[in-house]
């Protein structure tokens, strides 16, 4: 399911000579499908001209570096925290903050993205058991693409490029 939330702002225009940053926000690593979107979606954005971070705790981090050890795919990590503090800061900036989110905290981590990057394009990433409870926590413009995955990313991946017209 993917859901357009009502007063999402529109998009910041990015200068075509200026490259486009990406932010991804990664919840707890104990959803499997959460490592293999990941790495998907650093290729496909790379792909695309973004400059991709990758922001999480140092666990789902460890497991990222151990699946990608050269960083072919995954580029920039940072823990989270120090990320939200250089965001704050004034440091930091995305066009596009995606959330990948499988429980209440994930989506508060994209309330919190929505409060400190007003003119980002947020997108939330809901996933897991049962992911209807947790859009309804979602009460911040923002888009959502929903799905009940674990271990298989399959239609959740489908569903990610389709919103972003990336080959399937």
């Amino acid at each position: 399911m993917i859901v357009p939330r009502k007063n999402t702002p529109a998009p910041v225009p990015v200068p075509p000579d200026q490259i486009r940053s990406a932010l991804v926000v990664l919840g707890c690593p104990e959803i499997p499908v959460q490592q293999a979107l990941a790495i998907d979606l650093a290729y496909n954005l790379r792909k695309t001209g973004f400059d991709v971070l990758f922001a999480g705790n140092p666990s789902v981090l460890g497991l990222l570096t151990v699946s990608d050890p050269e960083r072919h795919y995954l580029q920039k990590m940072m823990v989270l925290e120090k990320c939200i503090e250089e965001i704050v800061e004034g440091g930091r900036r995305a066009h596009l903050c995606m959330v990948l989110a499988h429980n209440d905290a994930g989506i508060s981590y994209a309330a919190t993205m929505r409060h400190l990057l007003p003119e980002s394009r947020l997108v939330v990433i809901v996933f897991g058991k049962n992911p209807g409870p947790l859009l309804e926590l979602i009460t911040f413009p923002c888009e959502t693409i929903a799905e009940k995955a674990v271990h298989g990313p399959g239609v959740l991946r489908k569903k990610i490029h389709g919103v972003f017209g990336w080959a399937a």
